[in-house]
């Protein structure tokens, strides 16, 4: 039988199947819990973007508070982007980089690497953030044996980091629950504290600075007890996601620039997440003043119109692959897809052009004061992030900081908040990968206006979930 690609606007799929129906029947979706859907719980199907804002299929309308899943950063309904990947596809639809080269790839290459801090020159695409991550492993443990250093293969993260899916990036990943089914996963991978300061150790609670620098010394601690000439590397994001974005203290990043040098250990700056305007600058470490070895970026750098991702990563680093028949043998069949690097060329224009990266500098503390109005909740213990990428984290008693147990974590998040934040009219995560938190990061085209809306959608959310608990 032959199935029609066309799209109804009846609620039914080309085979006449009510969507609904068809959703529950052959829809995985991922990281999704899918008994309440298979018990008649309607699944939310978005069928429209514009600007900031997002219509489902009953035509009800939501703020965009994640901007997608922290990619849409030029905002929904970019023509010019759709345009750009129509004329690139029938120009040269696909070509692999596998010892050949196209035009869009080579033109973006240059630019991400003239965006890059140092001498970061070298860029290596993917199709998505974890596979950039898994790049970068595999990177630092080949580059070491080619230094003639074998046993430099151990990588340290931080607790309750993640940093992808693949075996590899989930083994970096610092999330049990993510990671126990998948077992036994890619070993040599240790953790650290991470840079919580909300729930920072008693002697810091009134110092950033000295936390930040306990912080780093843990690293230093980790790479002395496993042997500084096992550790290949060290992966931390700019501004850590999971567990409700914990930002970076003043002197964080240049002591574990130091503590890397010190011990000859890459230090991989992972911006998935963080990079092209998220925090202000194209790459977030510009914005907390250090130079990685490697980045790892993707989301943001087509705004979600295209898939892909890259690894950035420093002269000294490609040195060994310039000689002999030295090979890096890793790559994906569609990463530096032609399409794509064609879309991520055109929204790096508009990011140009509008000054996206300086609006976000521009209205940072504006987001960030009118969140913190919130803070005036009973049940809201934590305001904290940067650029636009901010975490709310929720208490049960905001005196002692006490968190909610796991009942009560599963009844006020899955049980009220993402509901009746969705319903509402925005878009956001409620997340307990670690402490309960509301994660916001919008698209880089809202303002002032967009804050002071997402802030009265959360109050009267958050005010009626004391009514939940």
């Amino acid at each position: 039988m032959s199935i029609s690609s066309t799209t109804t606007s009846t609620g039914t799929t080309p085979l006449g199947t009510d969507r609904q129906t068809a959703a529950r029947d052959h829809l995985w979706m991922h990281m999704a819990r899918h008994s309440p859907l298979q018990g008649g719980t309607r699944v939310p199907i978005i069928t429209r973007g514009q600007g900031h804002t997002l219509w489902d299929d009953q035509g009800k309308s939501y703020i965009d508070g994640l901007a997608g899943l922290f990619v849409v950063n030029a905002g929904h309904g970019r023509a010019e982007l759709a345009e750009a990947a129509a004329k690139q596809a029938e120009k040269l639809a696909f070509m692999p980089l596998w010892s050949y080269a196209h035009e869009p790839a080579i033109d973006l290459a240059e630019r991400l690497a003239n965006h890059a801090p140092g001498d970061l020159n070298r860029v290596f695409f993917t199709t998505g953030g974890g596979e950039a991550v898994e790049s970068a492993f595999k990177l630092a443990k080949q580059y070491f044996k080619l230094m003639g250093k074998h046993g430099k293969h151990k990588v340290i993260s931080r607790a309750l980091a993640y940093h992808g899916t693949p075996q590899g990036a989930l083994a970096i990943t610092s999330l049990p629950d993510m990671k126990t089914p998948f077992e036994p996963l890619v070993p040599g991978t240790f953790r650290v504290p991470n840079t919580n300061f909300y729930r920072a150790p008693e002697q810091f609670a009134d110092n950033e600075k000295d936390f930040g620098f306990w912080a780093a010394e843990r690293i230093r601690e980790t790479i002395e007890f496993e042997g500084a000439d096992s550790v290949a590397a060290v992966f931390l994001e700019p501004v850590q996601n999971s567990g409700g974005c914990f930002p970076p203290p003043p002197g964080y990043f240049q002591r574990v620039r130091e503590i890397c040098d010190e011990n000859d250990v890459l230090l991989v700056s992972d911006e998935v997440i963080c990079a092209f305007g998220r925090i202000g600058s194209m790459f977030a470490c510009e914005d907390f003043g250090y130079v990685p070895d490697i980045i790892t970026c993707a989301k943001g750098i087509t705004s979600g119109y295209s898939p892909l991702g890259a690894m950035i990563a420093s002269e000294k680093l490609f040195e060994p692959f310039k000689h002999g028949d030295t090979t890096f043998y890793h790559g994906y069949t569609f990463g530096g897809h032609p399409v794509s690097t064609a879309v991520a060329m055109a929204n790096l224009d508009i990011f140009e052009r509008e000054g996206l990266n300086q609006r976000v500098k521009d209205n940072a503390p504006v987001f960030k004061s009118t969140l913190e109005k919130l803070k005036d909740l009973p049940i809201v213990g934590d305001v904290r992030g940067a650029g636009y990428f901010y975490g709310i984290e929720l208490v049960k008693d905001k005196k002692t900081k006490e968190t909610f147990n796991d009942e009560e974590s599963e009844r006020l998040l899955r049980g009220f908040l993402s509901t009746a934040l969705y319903d509402a009219g925005l878009y956001c995560r409620a997340d307990d990968c670690g402490d309960p938190v509301i994660q916001l990061a919008p698209p880089l085209t809202v303002g002032p206006p967009e804050f002071d809306q997402i802030e009265s959608i959360l109050r009267s959310v958050l005010t009626e979930a004391e009514n939940h608990l």
